[in-house]
């Protein structure tokens, strides 16, 4: 299934609205591209269908549970994992890759480890595939722990799930996960019951009611109880569409029957950069965002840090009570007893705003003019009203909305465009 999106006109014209691919926004990558009015040709879609059938993974998931099982009972030295087709290889396959590179002696270790075993996707415009640094996932698994979950809906989070899963032959450790996640490479790796294809922008399982049921039958058990669902969306993905599946997966927990879950939220962790606080506030008026940082292996900027650009800008959104989220005094952070919550040593509370105001770790400063703390590099404008960097360009303030050409709202927010 595919999303429709609006191409918006100037002024007063009116957008016109056309459906593409939900998952991916680099043409080259995926080129459907359908007008909401247009009539398809039967041969057109004939010439979709086969295009489709084309492009299948090589095996069906469960072609892949039992190469597994092959897989791991050959001796190591049999053990090889193609580079170029992303694959694990059986001996009657060695042939038809012979020209490619490979890696020999495929350890027990690697296989429980695949997301380092994997190339990661790192398209910004398709899946944007960082990982989390092994800081970051210990922390999050010791913190689920503490809190008292024992079961982990892990949503496009690939590196915490198999973290779970090394950790579940230990007699002591309780903690059960189910990964869904666009990339089907994972299916090499784990079984029906631990993997789902699903894609996170349009709620979509790719094997169909079948693996539905799976991940409703993972949020029932014990009555829906000490589950909690984990997010790492791509940060270029659309927080509505994102928001709209989510929500979808907290209603099928809703659903487990018990009664005071009408009244609540399923437990969830969103991890997205701080500057886009207000608009996943907009969807979920409940949660709040955390100061810890999270870091990722495989991303150059968003790395933790004290100050300033060197730091990751991505943060904890929850709609679990922030005094129970303890942060690492190790790290730089301390209890605010007024806002009940753990902030960065930096973050000072604002006795005006009476919050902790700062977003990036660093201390924020009041603007009387605008009611409101502000980064400490930014000084009132009077010609824009509103506090900037010294060396901004004023911009004129009665420039309208491209959409309905009205001023005081942007494109985004234009209340003319119908939101789903």
């Amino acid at each position: 299934p595919a999303l429709l999106f609006v191409k918006t006109g100037t002024g007063n014209e009116g957008g016109r609205r056309f459906y593409a691919c939900s998952a991916c926004r680099d043409r080259k990558e995926c080129n459907f591209f359908q007008w909401e009015d247009e009539k398809v040709s039967q041969t057109r879609l004939a010439a979709r269908e086969e295009y489709n059938r084309k492009h299948q993974p090589s095996f069906t998931h469960r072609q892949n549970v039992e190469r597994y099982k092959n897989f791991v009972q050959l001796p190591l030295s049999k053990r090889r994992f193609c580079q170029e087709c992303q694959q694990l290889l059986l001996p009657a396959e060695w042939e038809k890759h012979s020209d490619h590179q490979f890696l020999c002696g495929i350890s027990t270790a690697q296989l429980k480890s695949p997301s380092q075993l994997l190339y990661p996707l790192e398209n910004k415009k398709t899946t944007a595939q960082y990982l989390f640094a092994d800081r970051s996932c210990q922390f999050l698994l010791n913190l689920l722990i503490d809190l008292g979950f024992r079961r982990v809906l892990c949503v496009g989070t690939p590196r915490l799930h198999e973290l779970i899963q090394s950790k579940a032959s230990q007699e002591d450790f309780r903690v059960r996960s189910l990964l869904l996640d666009i990339d089907f490479r994972y299916s090499q790796f784990y079984t029906e019951d631990e993997f789902c294809h699903y894609n996170m922008f349009n709620h979509y399982f790719f094997d169909g009611e079948a693996a539905h049921e799976t991940c409703r039958k993972f949020l029932y058990e014990d009555n829906g109880e000490r589950v909690i669902m984990i997010t790492d969306p791509p940060f270029g993905g659309l927080v509505e569409a994102l928001a709209s599946s989510f929500k979808k997966l907290m209603a099928m927990w809703k659903e487990t029957g018990k009664e005071d879950h009408n009244n609540k939220e399923m437990p969830m962790f969103w991890i997205f950069p701080y500057f886009f606080e207000s608009r996943i506030l907009d969807f979920f008026p409940s949660f709040n965002m955390m100061d810890y940082q999270v870091d990722y292996d495989n991303h150059s900027l968003y790395k933790h840090g004290k100050t300033g650009r060197r730091q990751s800008p991505v943060r904890i959104f929850t709609n679990v009570t922030p005094s129970m989220i303890v942060l690492p005094v190790e790290e730089g952070y301390r209890f605010c007893t007024i806002c009940q919550r753990y902030v960065s040593s930096d973050n000072q509370h604002c006795e005006i705003c009476n919050s902790c105001t700062s977003k990036d770790g660093r201390q924020w400063k009041h603007c009387v003019l605008c009611k409101k703390c502000v980064k400490p590099s930014w000084f009132h404008c009077s010609s824009c009203n509103c506090c900037a960097l010294q060396t901004h360009s004023c911009e004129k303030t009665d420039a309208g909305c491209f959409v309905c050409g009205k001023a005081g709202h942007k494109r985004s927010t234009c209340p003319s465009l119908s939101r789903t």
